[in-house]
């Protein structure tokens, strides 16, 4: 990115800011990982509880197989396959569509979940590390890191990059059906307005409550990590009561199918996977991307190992591996996603990669972003989502 830009502005790097961790008990958090995964999981996340730890990775002997839990179709294959020839482990990889099906998965199996890689997004992070969710680097086995740029390193939640490091960074639009939507939508009060109307019954959301109760709040211009219980009550009845008899689909990852083969009219999407859609679709013309106003969010996956993993080497292998300027770029291509790799839009230009306007962002658009704050209002937010999907019948 060139250096007139400054993306992530929320968070400065080591920016002395009060962390999640104190923000939010231990007993809320594991209450909202309950919540989410539908079972009573509270107990299970004691530290010391009977998972065994994963040993300390020493730059040993690689393992030959690599579990990764993730978000959908979110690495380059070339990538995948390439880790297994060049290194041998074989990879398998699961996916989530929200953090809070991930964390649950993890409290449940209290260390014994047998995935290596986990990617959560970054406000999670600080509960994980409390948690004993997550298992700290070995740092001289990710020589790798001197490739990420910067800008995209030391975060708040993790400011010495001990647990996690950028997978990707993006944000949360929309994707509209030009030939049934004729007019112009450029807000979240289009996609609720639309979705009440051209798109009724063909609109989808993501599966993820941030981005459900968020794009409430970012239609309104509201403080979307407010825990002001009226706005919440208002946001509920809005989305349950009006928007969910809408909706026909929960699904994160429109790109895959929705987009290609036309299912919905009007889909919530996080900026990569939409752009996947329109590559992979035969009328990519038929469909217009969307950076909503007024504002929308601002989100970064990480890189992280699970507490318990059985391949450490393995894992931090796979992390060092996908950081090497090659892989960076072949993830960036292929997910759309900002890798947080030094000097990346220059080449991407340069290479012809298309839409690359989905994948970098101007300072004004950057500055209309903003990341979610965990607080006391997130068990009520998983609950709405929760109400919400019930009434929809989706």
């Amino acid at each position: 990115m060139p250096e007139s830009r400054t993306p992530l502005r929320i968070l400065a790097p080591h920016e002395a800011v009060p962390t999640i961790a104190r923000e939010l008990s231990r007993r809320r958090f594991l209450g909202l990982a309950a919540i989410a995964g539908g079972t009573a999981v509270l107990a299970a996340c004691a530290p010391g509880g009977s998972g065994s730890p994963a040993p300390q990775a020493t730059g040993g002997d690689l393992e030959s197989s690599l579990s990764i839990y993730t978000w959908g179709d979110y690495d380059s294959p070339d990538v995948v396959e390439g880790f297994t020839a060049e290194l041998g482990p074989t990879v398998t990889l699961d996916s989530y569509s929200s953090n809070e099906e991930l964390i649950a998965k993890l409290i449940a199996a209290r260390g014994t979940s047998g995935y290596d890689i986990v990617v959560p997004t970054g406000v999670f992070i600080p509960q994980m590390i409390e948690n004993e969710l997550l298992t700290k680097f070995n740092k001289d086995l990710l020589p790798n890191l001197a490739n990420m740029d910067a800008a995209y390193l030391g975060r708040a939640w993790d400011p010495e990059n001990d647990y996690s490091v950028c997978k990707a960074w993006g944000t949360t639009g929309f994707v509209y059906d030009k030939t049934v939507i004729t007019r112009e939508l450029t807000t979240w009060a289009d996609f609720f307005d639309a979705a009440q109307n051209e798109a009724s019954g063909k609109t989808s959301m993501s599966d993820d409550p941030a981005g459900i109760i968020g794009a409430y709040f970012w239609a309104n211009d509201l403080d979307w990590n407010t825990e002001d219980e009226t706005q919440l009550e208002e946001c509920r009845a809005f989305l349950v009561e009006q928007i969910a008899p809408h909706i026909s689909a929960f699904d994160s990852y429109p790109g895959t199918n929705a987009i290609p083969q036309g299912t919905q009219v009007l889909m919530q999407a996080w900026n990569g996977d939409a752009r996947l859609g329109l590559t992979e679709s035969s009328e990519p013309d038929r469909w217009q991307w969307v950076l909503p106003g007024p504002v929308t969010e601002l989100w970064m996956d990480n890189w992280a190992i699970a507490a318990g993993a059985p391949n450490p080497e393995a894992a931090h292998a796979f992390i060092n591996f996908s950081m090497t300027p090659e892989n960076l770029f072949l993830n960036l291509d292929y997910i759309g996603y900002n890798v947080g790799g030094k000097d990346m839009e220059g080449e991407a230009q340069a290479a012809g990669i298309p839409f690359t306007d989905m994948i970098f962002f101007s300072p004004e658009q950057l500055e209309s972003m903003h990341e979610q704050t965990l607080n006391d209002s997130q068990t009520t937010r998983v609950n709405i989502w929760n109400e919400m999907k019930a009434a929809a019948g989706a």
